[in-house]
């Protein structure tokens, strides 16, 4: 009998500010998904700051009074670790500890805490070691402030100045040789694409936590990791898969998410270069998440930022079987607003007008995968005959009941 192990959560309070850019019904959605990245971390949250500012204070990103104020809660209840929902400035880090007393995180710090649970190859373990010394190097200082306390005394401050540049210098050393080690096995990754000869390759990509690797695993039959958790899959997986006479190969690609941290985007772009080397993208989204076309844009900016935004797609909307609205009576006359809208009501709207195949389905109950697995054939298939056009060995033939009944 497995023994059951108890998970020990540490309590944590987020905090974040309504601005001219982002109002409070915003705000609330990013501590909703902060609060998910917290728990995917190993935190419970006990309470919610907000704040609304003209612009972040530059010297503690929050007003001095609601400083004091979280200092006091954190104090009374034990708390441990204050979350932001925004990325601070080495300063701001260093003052808001000082001030708090407790361990400050940001909300790079926290995805990056979290790629680094998660990452299990050397290859992701790599790229994940990277952006973490690439963001440590900054605010390096603020893992001194114990030398600051020392007033006085011969030789105190020299040796901690002398300290601090010594692993700033072993931090750059550890970065280029990093540098080095990824830019090999980007050339082994890329060796490994070129065996794999002229077959179509089709990639999912969407934001995370929507259902790609369970969906990988229903289509491809392989067991990939899976679980109700942000960034569950980090490392990319390659699957051969046939549908009717068809085969291609299908990868499964680390999940993206808004506010994605700078440092994470360029040491994972060696990854990425599995969707930009794609000749198909099947594009996740979350039907269920009343964000989903937030997710959607958030998704397309990162395509266009690896240049990978004009590949053929099938957008295919997951999780319909998690699908709820909320139906109004006749006679209420108040404005609708999104979760007044049934999903059919959404399939008329812009979905109807979209440049790409769209299929809604869910990855658990396999409903409408007929549907999807025909799209996918179609599409994969137009580009096989595109890059063989003389190739008789395949013929136009797709059976859906044949489909469902191997299933």
């Amino acid at each position: 009998m497995l023994e059951k192990k108890e998970h020990n959560y540490e309590k944590a309070v987020l905090v974040g500010v309504i601005t001219q850019n982002q109002d409070e019904e915003k705000l609330t959605e990013y501590l909703d998904e902060l609060e998910f990245l917290a728990f995917t971390a190993g935190a419970t949250v006990q309470k919610r700051f907000t704040q609304k500012l003209t612009q972040p204070d530059s010297k503690t990103f929050i007003g001095s009074g609601k400083a004091i104020e979280i200092k006091e809660y954190v104090k009374e209840n034990e708390i441990g670790t204050v979350i932001f929902d925004d990325e601070l400035s080495p300063s701001q880090l260093k003052n808001l500890e000082r001030d708090m007393e407790v361990k400050i995180l940001d909300r790079t710090n926290l995805i990056l805490d979290i790629f680094a649970q998660r990452a299990q190859t050397s290859y992701a373990r790599t790229q994940v070691e990277l952006a973490q010394y690439q963001y440590l190097l900054p605010r390096l200082t603020r893992m001194w402030t114990h030398l600051e306390r020392q007033k006085g005394g011969i030789g105190m401050r020299g040796p901690g100045e002398t300290e601090i540049e010594t692993d700033r210098r072993i931090i750059r050393d550890r970065i280029t040789l990093l540098k080095e080690k990824l830019k090999t096995i980007d050339k082994q990754m890329a060796t490994q694409r070129n065996n794999r000869g002229k077959v179509v390759r089709a990639a999912l990509v969407g934001y995370t936590n929507v259902g790609k690797s369970t969906l990988m695993n229903s289509i491809s039959k392989s067991e990939v990791f899976a679980e109700n958790k942000l960034f569950a899959t980090l490392d990319t997986t390659v699957r051969k898969v046939v549908i009717g006479n068809l085969p291609f190969l299908l990868t499964d690609t680390v999940g993206f998410i808004r506010k994605l941290p700078t440092q994470l985007v360029e040491s994972f772009k060696s990854t990425l270069d599995e969707v930009r080397e794609a000749d198909l993208l099947i594009h996740v989204v979350d039907i269920s998440h009343e964000s989903f076309e937030d997710h959607i844009e958030s998704v397309n900016h990162i395509l266009m930022e690896i240049n990978a935004h004009q590949k053929p797609m099938i957008m295919v909307f997951n999780k319909i079987d998690d699908f709820s609205y909320e139906k109004k009576d006749e006679d209420d006359l108040t404005p609708s607003t999104r979760k007044n809208i049934s999903l059919e009501e959404w399939k008329k709207t812009w979905m109807a007008k979209s440049k790409y195949p769209t299929v809604f389905i869910s990855a658990l109950t396999k409903e409408n995968f007929p549907e999807m697995k025909k799209m996918i054939y179609d599409e994969v298939m137009k580009i096989h005959i595109s890059r063989f056009p003389y190739n008789d060995f395949l013929f136009e033939y797709f059976d859906n009941d044949e489909e469902e009944s191997n299933n």
